[in-house]
């Protein structure tokens, strides 16, 4: 007879100061309006390097550029077809798991078992009973080193593990934030390692589904298993050291909530670009610029500066059409040159706020 699941952490400073830093940027998500067309192209690129990060953690071994081509329906030549699936796989979960933003419904082990399911579809886990329970022992084994690093609980153990998981989850998300919740049960799936193959996937998914459920969804612009990916070693120590420390989640929490306060960083400088182009557009339509001084001025929000030859190339025109073209958005105070002679440079011209 095992016990409800409970459970044991420690809310630090740290903790603490990261979940304030997500809240700010949630209220700052919450009041911004930005165009649909900006708006969908930036959550879409999020969206797609989400699955690419979660897929690459588990070892498909696959560059940015080669998932962006994979999506693109463009040939990549070397990537076999399971590794195409299980990328696309993951963005199809993604899009089912978006279908429960700000839902009621509770979490449920037939909801987790559809994402499952559409995680290993034709791929890797595919003949391990997709969406059912394991009956035999698994491991989990570090993707860099294929060592053995943690043995889950025996498989006669799993269907009360994962009813007391989903039953902690629903009655959680109302007493707790919900971005702890969603780091303890992402944990805790992964403790429990249900499945044969596809957990480590599942679980971030399980995390992700619990933050869009509670309105915690970020405008889906947040890349969490990018940050995991950049330093999986960080990570795996980050789930070991609950085994470590008793089964006490403070150290992973801390590590979990650090994680997303980097993305939401991230969000907000990518919100605030969004508004920069807007406010850029906005003003190069009043001035009747051109189509490639418009695209010139949104090249600099990413770009920083740009030199005439470069200019020219980019939009195929000439050296004196590009120095008109610089020269004149620079009368109109909207770039500033840097440097001397063919060094020159020029970059956007910022406003400072006026002091009070």
């Amino acid at each position: 007879m095992y016990m409800v699941f409970m459970p044991r952490y420690s809310l630090n400073s740290e903790i603490n100061s990261a979940l304030v830093e997500i809240e700010r940027v949630r209220g700052f998500l919450d009041a911004i309006k930005i165009k649909e067309s900006w708006f969908s192209q930036v959550q879409e690129d999020a969206l797609r390097e989400e699955a690419h990060y979660s897929t690459h953690i588990e070892g498909t071994g696959i560059t940015l550029e080669q998932a962006k081509n994979i999506f693109a329906d463009k040939k990549v030549p070397g990537v076999s077809n399971d590794v195409k699936m299980e990328l696309k796989n993951y963005r199809l979960a993604l899009d089912f798991v978006s279908e429960y933003l700000g839902k009621d419904d509770p979490v449920t082990e037939g909801l987790i078992r559809e994402i499952h399911k559409i995680l290993v579809k034709g791929v890797r886990g595919n003949n391990a009973d997709p969406g059912n329970y394991r009956r035999v022992q698994n491991y989990i084994v570090n993707s860099m080193t294929n060592k053995i690093i943690y043995t889950p609980p025996p498989a006669i153990d799993v269907p009360i593990l994962m009813k007391e998981l989903v039953n902690w989850i629903n009655h959680s998300v109302d007493e707790i934030s919900p971005v702890l919740v969603a780091g303890m049960s992402q944990f805790q799936f992964e403790h429990i390692h249900p499945f044969l193959d596809g957990n480590g996937r599942t679980g971030r998914l399980l995390s992700t589904l619990i933050l869009y459920k509670t309105d915690y969804d970020f405008k889906r612009l947040f890349i969490l298993s990018g940050y995991y990916d950049k330093n999986r070693p960080a990570y795996y120590a980050a789930l070991q050291s609950v085994r470590k420390n008793n089964m006490d989640m403070t150290e992973w929490i801390e590590y979990f909530v650090n994680g997303l306060k980097a993305q939401m960083v991230e969000v907000k400088h990518k919100g605030e670009k969004i508004i920069k182009k807007e406010v850029l557009l906005e003003k190069a339509t009043k001035l009747d610029l051109n189509q490639r001084q418009k695209n010139a001025l949104l090249y600099l929000v990413e770009n920083n500066t740009i030199a005439r030859a470069e200019y020219a190339r980019m939009f195929k025109v000439s050296l004196r059409t590009a120095n008109y073209d610089l020269k004149q958005m620079q009368k109109m105070k909207l770039i500033a040159p840097q440097g001397i002679g063919r060094s020159i440079r020029y970059s956007l011209i910022t406003t400072k706020p006026r002091s009070r």
